[in-house]
């Protein structure tokens, strides 16, 4: 199931490491969609994608929801959620963000869980699941196993929204963190998607595949979805990070670059060149 080449068939995924990391990074999963005009721009995108797709009434799985940004936006858009997450730490900030900020009247509990074992659920439950940030990406080499559980759960029609962690976006990004690793390493890292233990073994925490946008439609269509929708998370504002707060300010600017970020992300020519990659995909 991982694209890596490796002698090695010791799994590589580990749910314990993810769930550490998630426990330490707290609040700060709360604010980082916020953070930078960046960040908003991703929030934007992804917002879209939950407003064409998700209808009042729905019941909706969310996992991977850390602390509920979209949580919220679940909520405002009147959907009956379920919270799944595979960090205590997050799924308590999630449950205290829903009662601070008025939203826990949607949620019907929260509950820790692993994306590769949805086994609580009986089959055909929700009307949509949705996993946004990256948790197949965390998956791993069990991200074959975590997609047929989130699909096992869906209802016939019922959409898959997820989002990704992609391979030349965060390159395109992190260019200047990233030559600075042996090229050897950095080799290993493209050729496979993976940061993991076998490619990166300096690295301790926060494992990851990292998908190429052919990949990631590849995966969904071979496992029989149709794909409704597929877009960047951010593109045409990855590198001017010293322009944007200014922009920011501007009403009438923000509002235009939202706008072109909107048509550009979703164009096959720029959906490698964002951090994360969004699909919306239906279940026959």
């Amino acid at each position: 199931m991982s694209s890596e080449n490796s002698s090695d068939s010791r799994p590589v995924y580990d749910p314990a490491n993810i769930s550490e990391y998630f426990d330490e990074y707290g609040m700060r999963e709360w604010e980082r969609l916020v953070s930078t005009p960046i960040d908003e721009v991703s929030l934007y995108l992804h917002t879209h994608y939950l407003k064409q797709h998700i209808r009042a009434g729905m019941r909706v799985l969310e996992i991977g929801a850390g602390a509920g940004r979209f949580t919220q936006i679940l909520a405002e858009l009147g959907a009956r959620i379920l919270v799944g997450d595979i960090s205590s730490g997050q799924l308590a900030l999630n449950r205290q963000q829903a009662r601070q900020l008025g939203f826990a009247p949607a949620v019907e509990d929260w509950a820790q869980m692993d994306i590769s074992d949805l086994s609580r659920f009986a089959g055909e439950e929700f009307d949509s699941v949705v996993a946004f940030g990256g948790p197949f990406s965390y998956a791993l080499d069990c991200r074959d196993v975590a997609l047929g559980e989130c699909l096992r759960v869906l209802k016939p029609g019922g959409t898959l929204l997820l989002s990704v962690v992609g391979l030349w976006g965060t390159a395109h990004a992190n260019l200047h963190s990233i030559l600075v690793l042996p090229p050897a390493t950095n080799q290993r890292i493209t050729d496979s998607g993976d940061l993991s233990p076998r490619t990166w073994p300096e690295r301790k925490t926060h494992f990851m595949h990292m998908f190429r946008a052919v990949e990631l439609r590849g995966w969904l269509e071979n496992a029989g979805l149709e794909i409704l929708a597929m877009s960047t998370a951010g593109s045409l504002c990855l590198c001017w990070q010293e322009l944007l707060p200014r922009i920011r300010t501007d009403p009438e600017q923000w509002a235009e670059l939202l706008r072109m970020e909107l048509e550009a992300c979703a164009s096959p020519g720029c959906l490698d060149m964002g951090t994360h990659l969004i699909a919306v995909a239906k279940k026959p």
